[in-house]
């Protein structure tokens, strides 16, 4: 597991440059969860450590295997000094824990929540999962062992969720680019849906 977590520190450090910040949050019952904070000109990346220690389990599986399996860490971008960003530390280890508490495995396309705004004052308590690969690359591991994958967040509102949930991830994103949303804006609105 160890050994592990030192790749995929040493993958973000060479993708994303030195972190300038880390916590850690415990939950009972799971493996401690580490949150990294890397500043990139107007832009601060957060990023997880520890969710890919352990392969996420199929939820109808009678026994997790112990090797085989997804393995992930998630990354948040958002757009520096608009709002106290600093406070969604808790709420990502909360989502990298998901695999673990809830035995469900988090991919491109999935929905996550936390029931309360990602930071103060934030119109987001949910994530949309976006594709891995343009950020951060895919870290390979020895076989049998899958590759870790960073997943990209993309925060969403409550009414995009919705929206999300009975249209799919895919037009979601559509209409997020052909409105030209900032999706790294901290303080935005909801897209227009109608």
């Amino acid at each position: 597991m160890g050994e592990v977590l030192a790749l995929v520190e040493a993958r973000l450090r060479t993708a994303l440059g030195e972190p300038d910040a880390r916590a850690a949050v415990t939950f009972l019952g799971t493996d401690r969860i580490e949150v990294l904070r890397f500043i990139d000109g107007d832009l601060v990346r957060y990023a997880t450590l520890g969710m890919s220690a352990q392969p996420m389990a199929d939820p109808t599986a009678a026994l997790a295997d112990p090797v085989k399996g997804p393995r992930a860490e998630l990354v948040l971008t958002v757009r520096a000094g608009l709002a106290d960003t600093d406070k969604v530390l808790r709420p990502l280890a909360v989502l990298a824990a998901t695999p673990q508490v809830e035995g469900v495995i988090v991919a491109p396309g999935a929905s996550l929540d936390v029931g309360d705004p990602l930071w103060p004052g934030a119109a987001f308590s949910s994530v949309l999962v976006a594709e891995p690969g343009g950020l951060v690359e895919d870290l390979e591991l020895d076989e049998p062992m899958d590759p870790v994958r960073f997943l990209p967040l993309l925060p969403m509102t409550s009414n995009e969720a919705a929206w999300k949930r009975v249209h799919g991830a895919q037009a979601l994103e559509e209409r997020w680019l052909t409105q030209g949303t900032d999706l790294r804006d901290p303080r935005r609105g909801s897209v227009r849906l109608d």
